[in-house]
């Protein structure tokens, strides 16, 4: 028996086919990643291809471009600049603030404008908000908290305060959580002095828990698109030179390593389908990072960049219709089907 189809709701279709195909092919293009690289002499923001092709310049400054972060719906990158002449009142040293971009490198904005050292951006899902690591206290170097401003730089809003270090935080996929590393009372302590644990605190500065207790470092942690897992940074191997990649469950469990190389792996970033993780990695020579990607239990690792000066901090984008909060791939296929 053959289907009979409304013509209306045929209408209705077409013209939902009409308006999101420039989103999906939006998408398509915008499987990037962005990342940092010195090989223009000073640090630039670039970004890339998922496998490493159509590498391109976006920034083009001759002071320090850093730590890119891509909005949600891929339209802005978000990084750390000290272009501003801003210079720490007591060392002289320049010092760093959050900037934003659209996606092509176009319309620079300054965020946070203020002499200090504002640091690791990370959007909130919905691109409204972005978190970020700050020194606001010129009499101590290594107090560094955390804080949240609405995507335009205005309200600004200060999450932690602690005598010591609170960094590289990154907000959960459902946008309740934020993970991020801290050094505080309590944490292990070795021949070095107090270690960096993963936190884990709700978005409004609430609720602090640790999530591991190690001899050694913990660093870098960004969840999966899913929220189930976070990957991080350690030198838990006991060598404070030797960091690999690490995974566990969002509540501190099942830690897994999924790096062992004699060198330097850093800065994780899932891909949005969280079948793989980007990192850079100096295993191909001392102080010459690239951009590597592996699957997401540390098998098949593959160099991207393959630059003879080093290229560091990559981060995927994780388009929102790429990946849902819960995890399941966005379709729109089977609700047109669904329309009789």
């Amino acid at each position: 028996m053959k289907r009979r189809y409304n013509l209306g709701n045929l209408i209705v279709a077409n013209v939902v086919v009409l308006l999101l195909t420039p989103v999906m092919v939006g998408v398509d293009v915008q499987a990037q990643i962005t990342f940092m690289s010195h090989r223009d002499g000073n640090p630039e923001i670039y970004v890339m291809d998922a496998d490493g092709g159509n590498q391109r310049r976006l920034t083009r400054n001759t002071d320090k471009d850093l730590s890119p972060s891509w909005s949600p719906n891929g339209r802005r990158i978000a990084f750390v600049s000290d272009r501003d002449g801003h210079v720490h009142a007591k060392h002289g040293w320049p010092t760093y603030e959050i900037y934003v971009m659209d996606a092509d490198g176009g319309n620079q904005q300054n965020l946070t404008n203020n002499p200090h050292n504002d640091r690791q951006p990370s959007w909130s899902p919905n691109g409204e908000r972005i978190v970020f690591s700050a020194n606001r206290d010129w009499g101590n170097p290594q107090s560094i908290d955390i804080y949240v401003m609405d995507a335009d730089g205005g309200n600004e809003q200060r999450l932690t305060e602690n005598p010591s270090e609170d960094e590289s935080p990154s907000w959960s996929p459902d946008g309740k959580r934020i993970v991020f590393s801290a050094r505080r009372a309590g944490n292990v302590e070795n021949k070095f002095g107090i270690t960096d644990e993963i936190y884990v605190m709700d978005a409004d500065g609430g609720n602090e828990q640790r999530l591991t207790e190690n001899r050694n470092n913990d660093w870098d942690p960004v969840w999966s698109p899913d929220g189930k897992r976070i990957a991080f940074m350690s030198d838990r191997k006991g060598d404070a030179v030797n960091f690999d990649i690490y995974v566990m469950d969002a509540d501190g469990g099942n830690l897994q390593n999924l790096t062992n190389h004699r060198g330097w792996d850093g800065s994780p970033s899932w891909s949005p389908d969280g079948n793989r993780i980007a990192f850079e990695s100096d295993r191909e020579g001392p102080r010459n990072y690239e951009i590597y990607v592996m699957d997401a239990d540390g098998d098949n690792p593959q160099n991207l960049t393959n630059h003879p000066v080093s290229d560091a901090s990559p981060a995927w984008l994780n388009s929102p219709f790429s990946v849902s909060p819960a995890g399941k791939k966005f379709t729109m296929w089977g609700w047109l089907k669904q329309v009789d």
